[in-house]
């Protein structure tokens, strides 16, 4: 209870602080509090605790090339539409999370005890270092680099300049070298739910791979000679995890559902492919809102199901007329993965229940993964009780199996203990190194066209791979961001193919369920169509056929506002007008 009591107290003073104007420009009220704390491990566990806010679990692709539409608004969506500026731009307001961790590390000198267990709290104030700084140079490059908490008197750094992204970078990898080395892995609680030594390396080795891939691609950063480096660390940190953590996919012989329990279980505490999870309990009232998943703002683009493989281990896209196979037409005979990401024909939502039907409104490619199967899991707004991945052992086979191709160092041995035990849990086949650089796919080429060299065609598959397995789970922006391959977000984004206007079949029963019609004045009787039918009609709407009468479903959004997307520039997001008022050395980047 003491304990509790001192991070009420210490929490309602760097509340008050965070309340004024900037971050950078207020005092800071710590001296009582930082007096009666830091004194224990056990202080520093309670302290850290308040840290774990920062992290969450990301259950939706908002805004990529995943997306078909998305009706609430949307950063990503307002930048490839011209719509961004530093005088409208969010961010840069999250400063006080990087105070707290500094505050921690400012004062631990203070602390006293078992030496383990303090440097177990100093690497998870690391981790969280590591972790904000990691999301602000993917979102702005160059940042300013606080080692400490700023004093009002320390002027220099209070109106210091942007560092370069090599230091800042150096530094978070500091900053998880530490944490990988001194977190412990059963301390603190030891389970799914904190971070420990594997949570750590996890991080590390996303950093890694984010870093070097994204300086071998974006040359504009002329810092391609340290690529291989970074890549290297991301293999040996996932070596590490594969060799050490006790990790494993989870492969009951289940299939797919192996793979949507990871999304939709109400408990995932002993799984063994959860590396870090959110857990959410009806008992103690923590909950999430994953039912809004389902047709609720936004759809999948048919360029994400495009990439699902056949169940054969062929291109969908090799398929005669692919890209005319209605909406039932496209599950057949597919990875199993797709069924469990995009809603199927013949889905319901409740066990036993009629079908859900899709609406034309957002394409008609529905998202289901993460949506509870189970309604009593599903208790309304912000009322669901299924536990959420926030790291897991997927992404790190995948960064694995990415950083040592990118190397050329990948071999067969490499893919079948990382991509292909993936793909072994939904039964797919194997994915062969030696056929796939024989005959690199040339939809895949088509995305990413600065892949390159003799493991081009296996590169292309992993990265095909990562799309479908790690689908909305909130990588896939970041991925464009790091391939430089953001110029997709300038492609209008499309939903089902409709083959003619008129009745729908979209629960694959062959009976019609929905009618599509130019407008009331075309319709015309349908045999088999219920009375009660949905209705939709192209003029006055937000979306048209791409052929006029057939074709795939598109936005008029996209007609009214066009696309593009300026490289480097739409890389990174502009400093907020008002922050390089209060600090004129904060200078904007690449043309902002």
């Amino acid at each position: 209870m003491k304990n509790i009591t001192r991070l009420y107290l210490l929490a309602f003073v760097m509340l008050a602080a965070a309340c004024s104007k900037d971050f950078l420009q207020r005092n800071p009220q710590t001296e009582i509090t930082t007096e009666e704390f830091f004194k224990t491990p056990s202080d520093l566990e309670t302290y850290t605790n308040g840290f774990y806010s920062m992290l969450g679990a990301s259950s939706d692709d908002l805004y990529s090339d995943n997306i078909a539409v998305y009706s609430g608004g949307h950063e990503l969506d307002n930048l490839i539409r011209g719509k961004v500026s530093p005088d409208n731009v969010g961010g840069w307001s999250n400063w006080g999370n990087l105070r707290r961790i500094n505050l921690l590390l400012d004062n631990v000198y203070k602390t006293t005890g078992d030496q383990t267990a303090i440097n177990h709290f100093v690497g998870i104030a690391r981790f969280f270092r590591g972790w904000f700084y990691f999301n602000m140079v993917k979102r702005y490059g160059d940042v300013p680099w606080y080692s400490t908490v700023l004093q009002t008197n320390n002027e220099k750094d209070i109106y210091k300049a942007r560092d370069p992204r090599t230091k800042v970078i150096d530094s978070i990898m500091a900053d998880l070298e530490y944490a990988v080395t001194n977190i412990g892995t059963t301390m603190n609680g030891g389970t799914n739910t904190r971070i420990t030594k594997w949570t750590a390396y996890t991080l590390l080795a996303r950093v890694a791979l984010f870093e070097g891939t994204y300086r071998k691609y974006h040359t504009e950063l002329n810092l391609q000679a340290s690529a291989n480096a970074f890549l290297q660390r991301a293999v040996t940190a996932t070596d590490t995890l594969i060799a050490k953590g006790g990790f494993a996919i989870v492969n009951t012989g289940a299939g797919a559902e192996d793979f949507r329990k990871l999304f939709s279980s109400n408990n995932l505490d002993g799984n063994k492919e959860a590396i870090m999870i959110q857990k959410n309990d009806a008992k103690v009232g923590i909950a999430n809102n994953t039912h809004t998943v389902l047709d609720w703002q936004w759809a999948l683009s048919r360029s994400l199901t495009n990439d699902f493989l056949m169940k054969d281990g062929t291109p969908f896209t090799a398929q005669p007329n692919y890209d005319k196979k209605d909406f039932v037409q496209q599950f057949i005979n597919r990875d199993p993965r797709l069924a469990e990401t995009v809603m199927p024909p013949g889905f319901a939502n409740t066990p036993g229940g009629a079908p859900y039907l899709i609406k034309p409104d957002f394409g008609g490619l529905l998202q289901v993964k993460f949506y509870p199967r189970d309604p009593a899991l599903r208790g309304g707004w912000v009322l669901n009780y299924t536990d959420l991945p926030i790291f897991r052992y997927a992404e790190v086979l995948l960064n694995n199996a990415e950083a040592k191709a990118e190397l050329g160092t990948l071999t067969q041995a490499d893919l079948d203990k990382t991509i292909n035990l993936l793909r072994k849990r939904v039964a797919m086949p194997d994915l062969n190194m030696i056929n796939a650089n024989g005959s690199p796919d040339a939809a895949q080429a088509a995305l990413y066209p600065a892949v390159s060299g003799a493991n081009k065609g296996v590169l292309l598959e992993i990265r095909r791979e990562r799309r479908v397995e790690m689908a909305c789970e909130g990588l896939r922006w970041h991925d464009l961001q790091r391939w430089k391959a953001g110029a997709l977000l300038a492609q209008a984004t499309q939903g089902i193919y409709v083959t003619a206007l008129g009745g729908q079949d979209v629960t694959g029963d062959g009976n019609p369920d929905i009618a599509i019609w130019q407008n009331k004045q075309s319709e015309a009787p349908v045999p088999g169509l219920p009375a009660n039918a949905p209705k939709y009609y192209l003029d006055g709407s937000s979306y048209y056929l791409s052929g006029g009468t057939t074709g795939t479903i598109q936005f008029t959004k996209d007609q009214s506002q066009v696309r593009s997307f300026t490289d480097p520039k739409y890389y990174y997001f502009p400093i907020p007008l008002q922050q390089t008022v209060l600090n004129p050395e904060l200078k904007q980047l690449f043309g902002w």
